[in-house]
């Protein structure tokens, strides 16, 4: 017999991910070779742009993992669209990646009505189209080899 709950629960949800790490591990070579290294972490990479005023211009968040940088976020202020804000901020993020981090691909997502033609510009690769994600958009997963 079994019950069902759906309520949050952080105890359970850090027990659960520590035994699906467990499972992941037990199952790949891949991820067994990978625990224990540097690579394992998802390591924060930040990359801001300030304006003369130190106002925030623009932004990239993301991170690295296993080799990949992931970009989660990025964001100029319109007042600074279209004086190549974006690729600098995309090619600094992608330099350190490669230089300092020994990253060989990236990716990202993007909506529609963002920027999938400003990614495909700067050689990134669409791998994934979900349609409708959500209602009315679509998703975009692309990727980028680096160095």
């Amino acid at each position: 017999m079994f019950r069902m709950e759906t309520e949050v629960d952080r105890e359970r949800r850090r027990l659960l991910h520590s035994r699906l790490r467990a499972s992941n591990t037990a199952a790949s070579p891949i991820l067994r070779e990978l625990r224990g290294t540097p690579d394992e972490r998802e390591v924060p990479l930040h990359v801001w742009v300030l304006d003369d005023s130190d106002d925030l211009a623009g932004g990239l968040v993301g991170h690295t993992w296993a080799g990949w940088l992931h970009i989660t976020y990025l964001w100029v202020d319109e007042r600074h669209r279209g004086a190549g804000l974006g690729s600098r901020l995309m090619s600094t993020a992608e330099h350190l990646a490669v230089q300092d981090r020994a990253c060989r691909s990236a990716r990202l997502e993007t909506w529609d009505f963002q920027a999938p033609e400003f990614y495909r510009r700067l050689g990134y690769e669409v791998v994934c189209v979900i349609p409708d994600y959500p209602p009315g958009i679509t998703e975009y997963t692309l990727t980028k080899r680096l160095g």
